[in-house]
């Protein structure tokens, strides 16, 4: 079906995802971006609040929330159990943080939508540059899922990473030359704890979103300054 959509964002309501949902806006148009959001057990869910504010924000043709609920059946981890420690235990691969499969699971069903709609472009904000232990935010992850959504639906999915290789101080400075910066800073949430904007300042989202703005306003400063 042809509906003039021609990129679907995974907006979930952070940094990372409200970057990337300006970016496809001003790359295609508003008109033609349609946005997805998932409820998959966070015990964060203000997060859809903030993902539904900044689609209407931005103006995007259409906004879908998905409900995951079964995530909570086959898979424990600190950013679903508010009773688990955020942490990086020694030894451990990856942080507590890790949702297994997730990205996985949210570009699979976002193409499932894009292809219903004619689009073949999804974007996503994850990063390898500010790699945190997530398997899935590495660019070796992102080209095997997009294969493998090709030859699943016969579809030329292509699937877009702006920040891949971003650091957050990089990310903070194109949000500004995208006359974004005040709403990144403070209409989205982060925190792993679920305080918007410069969150709880403690946990490892919010240390790195703010060790990046940190940077980036130095960097800027220092430019005026020459």
């Amino acid at each position: 079906m042809e509906s003039g959509i021609k990129a679907v964002v995974v907006l979930s309501g952070g940094q990372d995802s409200a970057t990337c949902l300006a970016l496809a806006c001003r790359r295609h148009g508003a008109e033609s971006v349609a946005a997805i959001t998932f409820e998959y057990g966070q015990r964060h869910a203000l997060e859809t609040s903030f993902a539904r504010r900044l689609a209407k924000r931005f103006g995007v043709s259409r906004h879908k929330v998905v409900r995951l609920g079964f995530y909570r059946d086959i898979t424990s981890n600190a950013l679903m159990d508010p009773s688990a420690a955020i942490e990086r235990r020694r030894g451990a691969s990856c942080p507590t943080t890790v949702v297994e499969g997730r990205n996985a699971m949210f570009l699979l069903t976002a193409g499932v939508w894009a292809k219903s709609l004619g689009a073949k472009e999804l974007w996503t904000g994850v990063s390898q540059a500010d790699y945190s232990g997530y398997p899935d935010c590495r660019a070796p992850f992102i080209r095997a899922q997009q294969r493998m959504m090709r030859l699943a639906m016969e579809w030329p999915f292509r699937i877009v990473t702006p920040f891949m290789d971003m650091t957050k101080s990089e990310e903070w400075e194109l949000a500004d030359r995208l006359g974004i910066l005040d709403v990144i800073e403070n209409e989205t949430l982060t925190c792993y704890h679920g305080i918007p904007g410069k969150g709880c300042g403690k946990c490892p989202a919010c240390r790195l979103r703010n060790n990046g703005l940190r940077e980036y306003r130095a960097r800027a400063l220092t430019r005026r300054r020459k």
